[in-house]
């Protein structure tokens, strides 16, 4: 299981300081944003992503998946095609694209299922064209495919080499679905798992108040690391593991929060690797 981080916090830095970061935190490589105001961006991909992952690779590191912009949704975006062409010649071969958003009081939930199924279907055709998988993460409140169990919804039929599961254990303890069963709904589509701990505050019991999340330093937040990694043991999972860090603290005190959730998720994954 290869150990990246997410780079969506580290816009500010360049691909070789990126390369510097990754040996310091003993690393395997990135989950690269692609994103406006990132070093490799929507823009340049043509030339920056296969220039970032020569460099990478000189470095013995690897850019296993990139995570494009948030409106990078349905496969007929004009920027589509030229990202994954741009993958195909770095030899990056999974990318996670934007989110299907679903409002239970505009929307009939099975019709945005099968919207969402035709759109992945031309994404599938993309993904087939270009080699590369398409990765759909499960995001809390409101997207379509929060959870496993309603991401099921999307994915079940698709080529699992065409078509993956991007399993982030802190968005489901949001939506109250356990890992495991979470992973045993997808299994088939697994390809990479998201590490980020979080913070809930609910309710009262009287129903007053609003019930909120906070991303926070691994093991200071309520997902239960010892069971996910069990569990990824349990069913052999080898994929990337991304370490997300996307807690929001001072600017100053980022960089040391970062390298004490790798390190933290470090040793989780050290020892799966070595049981």
């Amino acid at each position: 299981m290869k150990l990246i981080l997410f780079s969506k916090m580290l816009q500010d830095k360049n691909v070789k300081e990126l390369i510097t970061l990754a040996h310091e935190l003993g690393l395997d490589g990135y989950d690269l944003a692609v994103r406006p105001g990132h070093p490799v961006h929507p823009e340049n991909a043509a030339t920056a992503l296969v220039d970032a992952a020569r460099l990478f690779q000189m470095e013995g590191l690897s850019i296993p998946l990139i995570t494009s912009p948030t409106d990078l949704v349905l496969p007929d975006h004009p920027a589509v095609e030229p990202m994954l062409s741009a993958m195909d010649a770095a030899d990056v071969r999974m990318i996670k694209p934007g989110y299907f958003k679903f409002d239970p009081a505009e929307q009939d939930y099975w019709q945005e299922v099968d919207r969402a199924k035709i759109a992945l279907e031309g994404w599938a055709a993309l993904a087939e064209k270009y080699n590369v998988k398409i990765c759909y993460h499960n995001h809390s409140r409101r997207c379509m495919g929060l959870n496993a169990a309603t991401m099921a919804h999307l994915i079940q039929g698709f080529d699992p080499s065409l078509i993956g599961a991007y399993l982030d254990p802190g968005h489901l303890a949001v939506e109250g679905e356990e890992f495991a069963v979470g992973a045993a709904i997808v299994r088939k589509w697994l390809s990479i798992v998201g590490l980020k701990d979080v913070l809930l505050t609910r309710a009262d019991k009287n129903g007053h108040g609003t019930a909120s999340k906070a991303w926070v330093e691994a093991g200071t937040g309520v997902v239960d690391w010892t069971d996910v990694f069990s569990e990824l043991t349990r069913i052999g999972f080898d994929g990337p593991l991304s370490v997300h860090s996307e807690f929001k603290v001072p600017e100053d005190e980022l960089m040391p929060a970062m390298k004490r959730d790798v390190a933290f998720f470090k040793r989780f994954r050290d020892q799966a690797v070595a049981s």
